[in-house]
């Protein structure tokens, strides 16, 4: 899909602070970047952590996938990368949300991997603005399990989501409670995030 053609599904984001996109990536480019995170060394992956900067952590109780920063150096990285920027100035073009940047990584989850519930950002302590999942597993059934849930206010389920190849999520990164429940085969997704600039002393979004 063209970020262009996003242009119509851009009203459920602005209605209900979600939107799922099935087959926003091709399955060709998903195919590439599937089979660029299967040939990453061990050494291309960090445990995943919790928090930012001086407050972050490891804790396998709540998250147990291995994640990979993406950046311009490396090809199928930055073919990626220029797609989101495409897609980044579509929404500001669309619903003036004045997003500065983006950052990402791939996240690998081996199989009856988790991540618990949580929120990406919380209300005056980050620019994280919009969060975005790209899922790159081909022929995911919905007994390979693996889903995204997406809570409501109430604690009610507001969308159960299966990574399957070339599905795009876009939420709002303070809104949803979300986790990711276990699944049974390797899931491989891009996780990442559309942010203001909040600099300090020159620094852009000091340290993630």
């Amino acid at each position: 899909m063209q970020t262009t053609q996003l242009t119509p599904q851009l009203d459920h984001l602005v209605q209900h602070g979600y939107v799922i996109v099935p087959n926003f990536l091709g399955a060709d480019s998903s195919a590439q970047l599937y089979h660029y995170a299967q040939q990453l060394a061990h050494h291309d992956w960090q445990q995943a952590g919790i928090g930012r900067a001086d407050q972050y952590t490891t804790n396998t109780t709540v998250r147990q996938d291995k994640i990979r920063w993406l950046s311009r150096d490396y090809n199928a990285e930055a073919s990626y990368l220029a797609v989101m920027d495409e897609l980044r100035l579509l929404i500001n073009y669309e619903l003036f949300m004045g997003l500065f940047d983006y950052e990402c990584h791939l996240a690998h989850y081996p199989p009856g991997a988790f991540y618990r519930k949580h929120v990406d950002a919380f209300k005056g302590r980050s620019n994280r603005i919009l969060t975005s999942v790209l899922y790159l597993n081909p022929d995911w059934q919905a007994n390979d399990g693996g889903e995204l849930v997406i809570y409501a206010s109430d604690g009610s389920v507001l969308e159960t989501v299966l990574p399957e190849a070339g599905k795009l999520v876009l939420f709002l990164s303070e809104k949803f409670v979300h986790e990711v429940l276990p699944g049974q085969r390797d899931r491989f997704s891009i996780t990442g995030w559309f942010r203001h600039n909040n600099s300090i002393g020159g620094v852009i979004d000091p340290s993630r």
